[in-house]
C-alpha cells in the first residue's frame, strides 16, 4: 500500500472514474496486494469487521448446514451489517468491494504467523468465498470465472438435453429431472481431475460435464492453492513485519482478538460471595475456570498463569479487590504459603490486575482467543483452554465426570478434532444447561458466566456491558500493546497516522 499526505488527496482520489476498475467484480481472488493510503484507524477497523464477519462464518458452518437457508440469511445478514459485498450489488458497492480487499490482505498479515492461524484463516476464507460464488447470478457467475482465468463454457440446453441420459448416469445422485434442473460447465480435465478420479462427471472430447454443484469445488480447490501459497509468502516476510513498529503490535493483538465487551468494569461488583463460588464454579463457571477452581481447592496454590487466568476472571464476575485479596489468602495459607510471604510475594500481583500498584493499568479478564493462542500450560499448570490444550482421553474422562451425556461428548469431541474450540465450549454450554441453541456465539469466559447466571435466573440478567463493546474492544486489543511500551493502537489518537509500502510484504523479493 503506497501513501500521500493526508484524508482530502484519499477522498478525491477514490471518486476518480479509475479507481472503480481496480474492483470490476464482487468477487475475487484477493491476488493483487491494495496499494493505495490508509490511515491507522481504517486499517484497524477493516480487520476487525473481517475478523467478525469470519467468526460468523466459523460457527454458522459448525451449526447449520452450509448453503441451507438459515445459513444464507444469517451470513447475508452479517455482511450487509458489516457493510462487505453480500451478493452482486450494482455499481456503486465500490466501498463495500474496497473494504473487502483491504481487510482480506491486513488479516492475511495478522494471520500467516503460524501454522494454526494459517489453516483457520484459510478455512473460513474459503467458506466465505463459497457462499459468495454460488449467490451469484449465471452470467456474473461467467464473469468472475474469466476474471480469475477459470472460464468454463456453459452447457446449452440442446446439448444437454442431447446427452442427459450420459449425464444421469455420470453424475452421483442425479434423478433425470436433476439435470434438466441443473447447468452444467464443459471444463478441461486438468482441472476437473478429482472428479474425474472419483467417477463424479461424464467426460467427451477431452471435456469433463462438471454440474453446477461441483463447479465451486473446482473454483474452491484453485482458490486454496492460490492462497495457500500466498499465506506461505506472506510468511517470509514475518521478520520485516515484526520489526515494524507501526503494525506489530496491531497484527500480533488481531491474531489473539476478541471483538466484543471486555467485562472489565460489572453492575454486578461486589454482589458475589466468596462462599458462593463453589457453587458457580460447577453450575456456570466454563470448563476452563471450573479447571482452574478445582486445581485451586485441590493444591492449594496456582502458578502465575493459573493466577492470571481465573484471577481475571473472578474481578470480571464481580469480586471486589478486598474479596480477591482475601480469597487467594484464605486458599494459599491453607497448603505451603504462610500469611507474611503472601502478603510479601502474591498480594501485590492482584492489586497490580486492579490497577493499584505499577502502572496502574485496570487489567481486563482473558477472551477464549487469548486463552487458547497464547503462553500454553506445561507440566503443572492448569490455565489454557481444555479443549485445545487436553489431550483428547483426559478431557473425555473430564467430561464423563461432570456428567455431560456420551452422545454429547461425542459431538464435543468432533468440534475439537476441527479445532472448533469455542464451539465445542459452547456444545458444552448447552449440554450442561439443558438447551439445543444458546442463540449466541461463545467468545468470552466471563460472557459464558453471564449467559449462564442470565438463563438459570430466567432470564432476569447479570447486565452485560454491551453499551461499551465499541470502547471496549480498542481497550481489549491495544492493552498490553500499550503496557509494552509499543506503539498505541487506539484509532482516536491514530486516524490521521498513514501507512505505506505494505505491499513489500506480500510480494517476493
Amino acid at each position: 500500500m503506497e501513501f500521500s499526505s493526508g484524508r482530502a488527496k484519499l477522498k478525491q482520489a477514490r471518486l476518480l472514474g479509475d479507481r472503480r476498475e481496480l474492483y470490476p467484480h464482487s468477487l475475487q481472488f484477493y491476488l493483487d496486494p491494495p496499494m493505495e493510503n490508509i490511515s491507522l484507524g481504517e486499517f484497524e477497523s477493516f480487520a476487525i469487521d473481517r475478523l467478525k464477519l469470519l467468526k460468523v462464518v466459523e460457527n454458522l458452518g459448525v451449526s447449520y448446514v452450509r448453503g441451507s437457508d438459515t445459513y444464507k440469511t444469517k451470513l447475508e445478514s452479517e455482511l450487509r451489517k458489516l457493510k462487505f459485498p453480500y451478493r452482486a450489488l450494482a455499481e456503486d458497492d465500490y466501498e463495500a468491494r474496497r473494504k473487502d480487499h483491504i481487510s482480506h490482505f491486513i488479516l492475511r498479515l495478522a494471520y500467516c504467523q503460524s501454522e494454526d492461524l494459517r489453516r483457520w484463516f484459510l478455512q473460513q476464507e474459503m467458506d466465505l468465498l463459497r457462499y459468495r460464488f454460488n449467490e451469484l447470478t449465471e452470467s456474473l457467475r461467467q464473469k468472475f470465472l474469466q476474471h480469475v482465468n477459470l472460464s468454463f463454457e456453459a452447457v446449452s440446453e440442446d446439448l444437454k438435453n442431447e446427452l442427459e441420459n450420459e449425464l444421469c448416469t455420470s453424475t452421483p445422485g442425479f434423478s433425470m429431472n436433476k439435470v434438466k434442473e441443473q447447468m452444467y460447465y464443459k471444463v478441461g480435465l486438468a482441472d476437473a481431475v478429482d472428479l474425474f478420479r472419483a467417477r463424479r462427471v461424464f467426460i467427451k472430447d477431452g471435456f469433463a460435464y462438471v454440474p453446477l454443484k461441483d463447479i465451486d469445488a473446482i473454483v474452491l480447490n484453485n482458490y486454496r492453492t492460490k492462497l495457500s501459497k500466498a499465506l506461505a509468502l506472506t510468511a517470509r516476510s514475518l521478520p520485516s513485519i515484526q520489526s515494524d513498529e507501526r503494525l506489530q503490535p496491531l497484527l500480533n493483538h488481531l491474531s489473539h482478538s476478541y471483538v466484543g465487551p471486555d467485562y472489565s468494569v460489572q453492575k454486578n461488583t461486589g454482589k458475589i460471595s466468596l462462599e458462593q463460588i463453589d457453587a458457580l464454579s460447577v453450575k456456570s463457571f466454563p470448563l476452563c475456570m471450573r479447571q482452574l477452581h478445582k486445581a485451586l481447592r485441590d493444591n492449594h496454590h496456582l502458578r502465575h498463569g493459573g493466577r492470571m487466568q481465573y484471577g481475571l476472571f473472578l474481578k470480571g464476575i464481580g469480586l471486589t479487590l478486598e474479596q480477591a485479596l482475601e480469597f487467594w489468602k484464605k486458599e494459599f495459607i491453607r497448603g505451603k504459603v504462610d500469611a507474611d510471604k503472601f502478603d510479601k510475594g502474591y498480594a501485590y500481583s492482584i492489586r497490580h490486575n486492579y490497577g493499584k500498584e505499577g502502572k496502574r493499568t485496570d487489567y481486563t479478564p482473558y477472551s477464549c482467543m487469548k486463552i487458547i493462542m497464547s503462553n500454553p500450560p506445561s507440566q503443572g499448570d492448569y490455565h489454557g483452554c481444555p479443549f485445545r490444550h487436553s489431550d483428547p482421553d483426559l478431557l473425555k474422562q473430564k467430561l464423563q465426570a461432570y456428567k455431560v451425556p456420551p452422545s454429547g461428548i461425542t459431538q464435543i469431541l468432533e468440534l475439537v478434532k476441527g479445532m472448533h474450540y469455542q464451539l465445542a465450549c459452547q456444545k458444552y454450554f448447552e449440554l450442561t444447561h439443558d438447551v439445543d441453541d444458546v442463540g449466541f456465539s461463545l467468545n468470552h469466559p466471563n460472557q459464558y458466566f453471564t449467559e449462564s447466571q442470565r438463563l438459570l435466573s430466567g432470564g432476569r440478567e447479570l447486565k452485560k456491558e454491551l453499551s461499551n463493546s465499541g470502547n471496549s474492544q480498542q481497550k481489549s486489543n491495544s492493552q498490553e500493546s500499550m503496557n509494552s511500551n509499543s506503539t498505541p493502537t487506539s484509532s482516536n489518537r491514530t486516524a490521521d497516522a498513514e501507512l505505506e509500502g505494505l505491499e513489500a510484504y506480500f510480494t517476493e523479493d
